[in-house]
Protein backbone atom coordinates (compact mmCIF):
# COMPACT_ATOMS: atom_id res chain seq x y z
CA UNK A 1 0.00 0.00 0.00
CA UNK A 2 1.32 3.42 -0.89
CA UNK A 3 1.50 6.05 1.82
CA UNK A 4 1.71 9.66 0.65
CA UNK A 5 3.48 12.42 2.54
CA UNK A 6 3.18 16.17 2.21
CA UNK A 7 3.91 17.61 -1.21
CA UNK A 8 7.11 19.66 -1.29
CA UNK A 9 7.10 23.26 -2.45
CA UNK A 10 7.35 23.54 -6.23
CA UNK A 11 6.02 20.05 -6.99
CA UNK A 12 2.40 18.99 -7.51
CA UNK A 13 3.32 15.39 -6.65
CA UNK A 14 3.63 13.76 -3.22
CA UNK A 15 6.36 11.52 -1.93
CA UNK A 16 5.38 7.84 -1.72
CA UNK A 17 6.24 5.14 0.76
CA UNK A 18 5.69 1.38 0.75
CA UNK A 19 7.35 -2.01 0.17
CA UNK A 20 10.35 -0.86 2.23
CA UNK A 21 10.97 2.10 -0.08
CA UNK A 22 10.45 5.83 -0.06
CA UNK A 23 10.02 7.58 -3.40
CA UNK A 24 11.13 11.15 -2.92
CA UNK A 25 12.04 13.99 -5.27
CA UNK A 26 15.33 14.63 -7.02
CA UNK A 27 16.81 18.01 -6.09
CA UNK A 28 19.17 19.80 -8.46
CA UNK A 29 20.35 22.02 -5.60
CA UNK A 30 21.65 19.04 -3.57
CA UNK A 31 25.15 17.82 -4.44
CA UNK A 32 24.40 14.26 -3.29
CA UNK A 33 21.38 14.02 -5.62
CA UNK A 34 23.38 15.37 -8.55
CA UNK A 35 26.20 12.90 -7.90
CA UNK A 36 23.77 9.96 -7.66
CA UNK A 37 22.01 11.03 -10.86
CA UNK A 38 25.36 11.22 -12.67
CA UNK A 39 26.32 7.74 -11.44
CA UNK A 40 23.03 6.25 -12.57
CA UNK A 41 22.96 7.92 -15.98
CA UNK A 42 26.60 7.11 -16.75
CA UNK A 43 26.50 3.51 -15.51
CA UNK A 44 27.53 1.11 -18.34
CA UNK A 45 24.49 -1.12 -17.80
CA UNK A 46 22.16 1.89 -18.04
CA UNK A 47 23.96 3.08 -21.17
CA UNK A 48 23.69 -0.40 -22.70
CA UNK A 49 19.89 -0.27 -22.72
CA UNK A 50 19.09 3.46 -22.77
CA UNK A 51 20.16 6.33 -25.00
CA UNK A 52 18.91 9.67 -23.64
CA UNK A 53 18.30 12.62 -25.91
CA UNK A 54 20.94 14.50 -23.93
CA UNK A 55 23.82 12.52 -22.48
CA UNK A 56 24.75 13.11 -18.84
CA UNK A 57 28.55 13.04 -18.65
CA UNK A 58 29.55 15.34 -15.77
CA UNK A 59 28.14 17.17 -12.76
CA UNK A 60 27.05 20.18 -14.82
CA UNK A 61 25.03 18.10 -17.28
CA UNK A 62 23.61 16.03 -14.39
CA UNK A 63 22.47 19.20 -12.64
CA UNK A 64 20.90 20.53 -15.86
CA UNK A 65 19.12 17.20 -16.35
CA UNK A 66 17.67 17.35 -12.84
CA UNK A 67 16.56 20.96 -13.34
CA UNK A 68 14.63 19.79 -16.41
CA UNK A 69 13.02 17.04 -14.30
CA UNK A 70 12.00 19.65 -11.71
CA UNK A 71 10.44 21.80 -14.45
CA UNK A 72 8.42 18.85 -15.77
CA UNK A 73 7.22 18.10 -12.23
CA UNK A 74 6.23 21.74 -11.69
CA UNK A 75 4.02 21.74 -14.80
CA UNK A 76 2.59 18.32 -13.93
CA UNK A 77 3.79 16.53 -17.06
CA UNK A 78 6.19 14.07 -15.38
CA UNK A 79 6.92 12.85 -11.86
CA UNK A 80 10.55 11.84 -11.24
CA UNK A 81 11.21 9.95 -8.03
CA UNK A 82 14.48 9.17 -6.31
CA UNK A 83 14.11 5.60 -5.02
CA UNK A 84 15.46 5.41 -1.48
CA UNK A 85 15.58 2.82 1.28
CA UNK A 86 12.76 3.75 3.66
CA UNK A 87 14.87 3.09 6.76
CA UNK A 88 18.26 4.53 5.83
CA UNK A 89 17.39 7.07 3.14
CA UNK A 90 20.10 5.65 0.87
CA UNK A 91 19.55 6.38 -2.81
CA UNK A 92 18.88 3.18 -4.74
CA UNK A 93 17.75 4.39 -8.16
CA UNK A 94 15.13 6.28 -10.11
CA UNK A 95 11.57 5.80 -11.32
CA UNK A 96 9.60 8.24 -13.44
CA UNK A 97 5.95 8.51 -14.41
CA UNK A 98 6.39 10.45 -17.64
CA UNK A 99 4.36 12.01 -20.44
CA UNK A 100 1.33 12.28 -18.16
CA UNK A 101 -1.80 12.97 -20.20
CA UNK A 102 -4.89 13.87 -18.15
CA UNK A 103 -6.90 13.91 -21.39
CA UNK A 104 -6.08 10.31 -22.34
CA UNK A 105 -5.50 9.31 -18.69
CA UNK A 106 -2.19 7.72 -19.64
CA UNK A 107 1.53 7.92 -18.87
CA UNK A 108 4.80 6.11 -19.53
CA UNK A 109 6.95 4.57 -16.81
CA UNK A 110 10.74 4.18 -16.75
CA UNK A 111 13.27 3.22 -14.09
CA UNK A 112 16.89 2.36 -13.31
CA UNK A 113 18.70 1.03 -10.25
CA UNK A 114 22.23 1.78 -9.10
CA UNK A 115 24.68 -1.16 -9.39
CA UNK A 116 25.00 -1.79 -5.65
CA UNK A 117 21.20 -2.02 -5.26
CA UNK A 118 20.55 -4.55 -8.03
CA UNK A 119 19.27 -8.04 -7.28
CA UNK A 120 17.16 -6.89 -4.30
CA UNK A 121 13.82 -6.35 -6.05
CA UNK A 122 14.18 -2.57 -5.89
CA UNK A 123 12.83 -1.89 -9.40
CA UNK A 124 9.92 -4.30 -8.91
CA UNK A 125 8.89 -2.73 -5.60
CA UNK A 126 9.29 0.81 -6.89
CA UNK A 127 7.27 0.05 -10.03
CA UNK A 128 4.45 -1.51 -8.00
CA UNK A 129 4.39 1.55 -5.71
CA UNK A 130 4.48 4.13 -8.51
CA UNK A 131 1.93 2.28 -10.64
CA UNK A 132 -0.53 2.03 -7.75
CA UNK A 133 -0.19 5.77 -7.14
CA UNK A 134 -0.61 6.63 -10.83
CA UNK A 135 -3.74 4.51 -11.17
CA UNK A 136 -5.33 5.80 -7.96
CA UNK A 137 -4.12 9.30 -7.05
CA UNK A 138 -3.62 10.45 -10.65
CA UNK A 139 -6.63 8.45 -11.88
CA UNK A 140 -4.73 7.24 -14.94
CA UNK A 141 -6.26 4.41 -16.96
CA UNK A 142 -3.23 3.21 -18.95
CA UNK A 143 0.45 3.01 -18.03
CA UNK A 144 2.96 2.04 -20.70
CA UNK A 145 6.43 0.63 -20.13
CA UNK A 146 8.94 -0.08 -22.88
CA UNK A 147 12.46 -1.49 -22.99
CA UNK A 148 15.04 -2.46 -25.56
CA UNK A 149 14.64 -5.89 -27.12
CA UNK A 150 16.86 -8.32 -25.23
CA UNK A 151 16.60 -6.54 -21.88
CA UNK A 152 15.20 -9.64 -20.17
CA UNK A 153 15.52 -8.29 -16.61
CA UNK A 154 13.28 -5.33 -17.43
CA UNK A 155 10.82 -7.68 -19.14
CA UNK A 156 10.55 -9.78 -15.98
CA UNK A 157 10.07 -6.71 -13.77
CA UNK A 158 7.25 -5.46 -16.02
CA UNK A 159 5.47 -8.80 -15.99
CA UNK A 160 5.82 -9.21 -12.20
CA UNK A 161 4.08 -5.88 -11.79
CA UNK A 162 1.19 -6.74 -14.11
CA UNK A 163 2.42 -4.90 -17.20
CA UNK A 164 1.37 -7.22 -19.99
CA UNK A 165 3.51 -7.66 -23.07
CA UNK A 166 1.67 -6.10 -26.02
CA UNK A 167 4.15 -6.48 -28.85
CA UNK A 168 7.47 -5.56 -30.42
CA UNK A 169 7.81 -2.09 -31.91
CA UNK A 170 10.26 -2.04 -34.80
CA UNK A 171 12.98 0.62 -34.80
CA UNK A 172 11.21 2.50 -32.01
CA UNK A 173 14.14 3.58 -29.85
CA UNK A 174 17.71 4.78 -30.30
CA UNK A 175 20.42 2.16 -30.60
CA UNK A 176 23.04 1.94 -27.86
CA UNK A 177 24.93 5.22 -27.62
CA UNK A 178 23.66 6.54 -30.96
CA UNK A 179 21.12 9.06 -32.20
CA UNK A 180 21.47 8.01 -35.84
CA UNK A 181 20.44 4.34 -35.56
CA UNK A 182 17.47 2.53 -34.08
CA UNK A 183 16.53 -0.76 -32.45
CA UNK A 184 13.36 -2.64 -31.60
CA UNK A 185 11.66 -2.47 -28.25
CA UNK A 186 9.06 -4.41 -26.28
CA UNK A 187 5.90 -2.60 -25.26
CA UNK A 188 4.17 -3.52 -21.99
CA UNK A 189 1.11 -1.85 -20.47
CA UNK A 190 -1.10 -2.06 -17.42
CA UNK A 191 -4.64 -0.76 -17.20
CA UNK A 192 -6.32 0.47 -14.05
CA UNK A 193 -8.74 -2.46 -14.44
CA UNK A 194 -5.92 -5.05 -14.42
CA UNK A 195 -5.13 -6.89 -11.17
CA UNK A 196 -2.45 -5.29 -9.01
CA UNK A 197 0.85 -7.08 -8.50
CA UNK A 198 1.09 -9.24 -5.39
CA UNK A 199 4.62 -8.85 -4.05
CA UNK A 200 5.84 -11.52 -1.67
Amino acid sequence: MAHMSERPLGSPFPELQGHGLRLTHWRAAYAADVAAWLRGMSDPEFRRWNTPLRFVTDLDSARASLRAKEAYAADGSSASFRITDAASGTTLGHIGVNAISPTFRSARVGYWVLPEARGRGVATRALALAAHWAHTDLDLHRLELDHALGHDASCRIAERCGFRYEGTLRGAMFDEGRHDAFRDMHLHARLSTDPEAELS
